[in-house]
């Protein structure tokens, strides 16, 4: 049972770091709230105490990083911990490469930093603008068939707990607590430092370009094996696969990065500039979209070039759109990907935005949408001006019908009693939770819905 109650906080002195309240909004604008109060911690032990000021007060804690998920994990009501000042490096071992983060940093300064050291994270996504906490806590991941998500490059963490103690957490030590804090949802605690294992620098050879649409799922579970990083985008309502395949290389191979000019034209004009008014006229008037896909898809994704791996992974996203992403066994692709254009096609949708596709290996994290197979990322989206309901609905039921796991940190339905049957250990991360967290000083109401209050 949840012990938070409401109390009057307007005659309470503010601590080092407080900021007035203020309505906060995640990136895509499908959350927003006004918290009682900001904190802004700089050290593990303020994390500490700033967690004991919110029990005195009666108050829920939630840490924030970027805002970049879709749901609501961190929404915080009561004390929210802007964790920007908890940030750098504060270990780092360039023999055997790992590295400890404080939790606050962002993955594109991350990488930034792990490069002036001969070092990379070994995979990552196509966003870097994440919290390093908050991309591990939502089960951010890349694409490769031979590389597992964020989670599976930890090797510790330090939480803040509820009863006011700088855990340690690892497979040596409270080991029994590692396979649930290894992608904990933000529900146990508050991270504060994570180590990770990262690897040398080494450089991608990126080569994109578009294929017949059926010739791409036919092969996919061949396909996606084929390059170190694979994935596709799909624009609704045309037949054209834009495939990304990406070539690990030794550090000291050739690097033919994209050029300032092209990179502005293709990413900042046509990519981002163009793309919104694209998006912004297909809102107003649909009928417009099918030949503005056709067009993107006869224009977009014809380049070669190869440059350091952090600087490939990422790509930047300025238009605002939301997004659905669930994992599915390899073999589902296929049929997924033709029910969805069914779908779109039967209901008369006119659907903007890609459909994306990734893979990545099997693991053993127990909330991982990868965990114990071998899985396909397929991440619906559409424009920010747009209803998505409608269409996120038809395509969960479509993904769910494929043993569909939904991405933590993206839009989905579903809830603690259908999520328990997809994952083996729910009940034993439930279990953790309650030992960490009797009282649910971490939770909200996301996390009421998809682990029980």
């Amino acid at each position: 049972m949840r012990s938070i109650v409401a109390t009057t906080h307007e005659s309470r002195p503010q601590p080092r770091g407080a900021g007035a309240p203020r309505p906060w909004r995640n990136w895509a604008r499908t959350e927003q709230v006004t918290p009682v109060r900001v904190e802004r911690p700089a050290s593990g032990d303020e994390v500490v105490a700033a967690i004991a000021r919110a029990r005195t007060e009666g108050l829920p804690v939630k840490a924030i990083g970027s805002g970049h998920s879709f749901t609501g994990i961190a929404v915080a009501p009561g004390v929210q911990l802007d964790l920007t000042d908890l940030a750098g490096i504060s270990a780092i071992d360039e023999s055997s490469g790992l590295v400890t983060l404080a939790a606050g940093t962002k993955l594109h300064a991350a990488s930034a930093m792990l490069h002036e050291h001969g070092l990379a994270f070994e995979n990552l996504g196509d966003i870097d603008v994440q919290s390093i906490s908050g991309a591990l806590s939502t089960g951010t991941h890349g694409t490769g068939r031979a590389f597992g998500g964020l989670a599976t490059q930890l090797r510790a963490v330090t939480l803040a707990t509820a009863d006011g103690r700088l855990l340690p957490v690892s497979p040596t030590e409270n080991a029994e607590l590692w396979p649930a804090a290894r992608l904990g949802l933000g529900a146990l605690g508050v991270l504060v430092d994570l180590t990770v294992q990262t690897v040398p620098t080494f450089v991608l050879a990126a080569d994109e370009h578009p294929e017949p649409l059926d010739a791409v799922l036919d092969d996919w579970p061949n396909r996606s094996a084929q390059a170190d990083h694979v994935e596709f985008y799909w624009f609704p309502h045309t037949r054209l696969a834009l495939t990304r395949n990406n070539t690990r290389l030794p550090a000291d191979a050739p690097r033919t990065p994209v050029g300032p000019v092209k990179r502005w034209v293709d990413d900042d004009l046509l990519g981002n500039g163009l793309y919104e008014v694209l998006c912004r006229i297909g809102s107003i008037a649909p009928g417009t979209i099918p030949g503005f896909n056709r067009l993107a898809s006869g224009v977009a994704f014809n380049r070669q070039a190869a440059d350091y791996s952090h600087r490939v992974f990422a790509s930047e996203r300025t238009v605002r759109f939301r997004e659905m992403e669930y994992s599915v066994p390899l073999e589902a692709v296929a049929p997924v990907m033709r029910e969805l254009d069914r779908v779109i096609e039967r209901n008369g949708w006119r659907i903007s935005f890609p459909i994306e596709v990734r893979a990545t290996a099997a693991d053993d994290v127990w909330l991982s949408t990868a965990h114990g197979r071998a899985s396909s990322y397929i991440a619906v989206h559409r424009y920010h001006r747009e209803d998505a309901r409608d269409y996120f609905a038809a395509a969960e039921a479509i993904l769910r019908a494929h043993d569909g796991r939904p991405h933590w940190g993206k839009l989905h339905t579903r809830s603690a009693a259908d999520l328990r049957p997809a994952y083996a250990h729910f009940d034993d991360f439930l279990a953790v939770r309650d030992r960490l967290d009797p009282d649910r000083v971490f939770t909200n109401d996301y996390l009421d819905r998809v682990l029980g209050p």
